[in-house]
């Protein structure tokens, strides 16, 4: 047990519960110093949003509140990530840092820059697992190839079902003592100057709480859910996306939540309404899948002869289709949806798109 302090970084793991970095930081029995470090410079091309950007905001100041509730004080700083996290370890003294992994392709190369920089510098530099069910790299082909077609891939994570971890405890750690330097959530200025935000503020809880809110209604209507997905004029889905992208929420918890509840309400259609839903949280695992085997895909077409697909260049019907002006009802009705809450129904995107 070390009794210098130990940095948690917090990213898109915004949550006390079920979080590996913070658990094996409470683990170390040392003052555990949560920290946000604010870098969109270093999203490589995509950089958060105007809509993420407003509820990474929110999400700081839930967790701030959860933090302070417990005696301790989110830090935050602007980067570059890796001065900033020299700096803090400088400052406090502290002799660890541990942090939940990405896998972007350009936040990924950062991650593992930060963490040989911090190595060679003398401290323990550690990452967990918080985001997905399986790594990437633990599913294979019985050729030991990523996959690239999703039935084959989902059948392989079902295999391994059982070897996803049991949920982690909220950790109790201790906190440092004293205060450290540390910007203003407002300084980060990422809540819009002219306000557009008011159908977000309506249409969503950010924060660990309101993701908690959002599954425990979703588990009352799951019986439903194969149907109700179909039907975009009615609340039939989960709506725990944005949850999940800023992980206020882990993968983990939802499913074994699902599971539990398909085990315990033995009415028919619970148990098919559970398998189904839980593919559709496999089509998220595959797409980090393909993300990571092939970092190409956040720009390119997945198979070369799709560079090839023709497209149209019309710049008036573009600002038609982004406006939810296109005279097509559906369309317009998502594309409206999206400006006004920032989310548009699966079955609407896949029209829209």
């Amino acid at each position: 047990m070390s009794a210098a302090p130990c940095v948690l970084w917090f990213r898109q793991d915004l949550r006390l519960s079920d979080n590996p970095a913070l658990a094996a930081a409470a683990a170390t029995g040392s003052p555990v110093i949560p920290v946000y470090i604010w870098a969109p410079e270093e999203e490589g091309n995509w950089p958060p949003g105007g809509a993420g950007r407003w509820w990474l905001h929110q999400s700081l100041k839930k967790l701030a509140a959860d933090l302070e509730a417990l005696g301790s004080r989110l830090c935050l700083r602007r980067g570059p990530s890796l001065a900033a996290l020299r700096e803090l370890a400088s400052e406090s003294g502290a002799e660890a840092v541990f942090w939940n992994r990405r896998y972007e392709p350009a936040v990924l190369q950062r991650d593992l820059s930060i963490k040989e920089s911090l190595k060679k510098g003398g401290l323990r530099a550690e990452s967990f697992n918080a985001a997905l069910l399986f790594e990437p790299w633990e599913i294979k082909t019985q050729t030991e190839k990523p996959y690239q077609v999703f039935t084959p891939f989902w059948k392989s994570c079902l295999k391994k079902s059982g070897q996803i971890p049991a949920l982690l405890p909220s950790a109790r750690f201790q906190t440092l003592l004293r205060k450290l330097p540390s910007l203003r959530l407002e300084e980060f200025e990422l809540e819009p100057k002219i306000d557009w935000a008011q159908g977000l503020r309506e249409a969503w809880r950010p924060g660990e709480a309101g993701a908690r809110q959002e599954l425990e209604r979703f588990l009352e209507i799951l019986r439903d859910y194969p149907k109700a997905r179909d039907f975009p004029d009615r609340i039939g889905t989960s709506r725990l996306s944005p949850h999940l992208h800023f992980g206020e929420i882990s993968p983990r918890q939802i499913w074994h939540e699902i599971q539990n509840r398909a085990i315990q309400d033995r009415r028919g259609g619970v148990q098919q309404a559970a398998e189904v839903f839980l593919r559709e949280l496999g089509w998220r695992e595959f797409a980090h899948h393909l993300l990571f085997h092939f970092p190409h895909t956040a720009e390119e077409a997945l198979r070369p002869e799709f560079q090839h697909f023709p497209w149209k260049s019309d710049p008036t019907a573009l600002r038609a289709w982004q406006r939810g002006k296109t005279g097509y009802p559906i369309v317009d009705a998502g594309m409206r949806e999206l400006w006004r809450t920032g989310w548009m129904h699966n079955r609407v995107r896949m029209i829209a798109a």
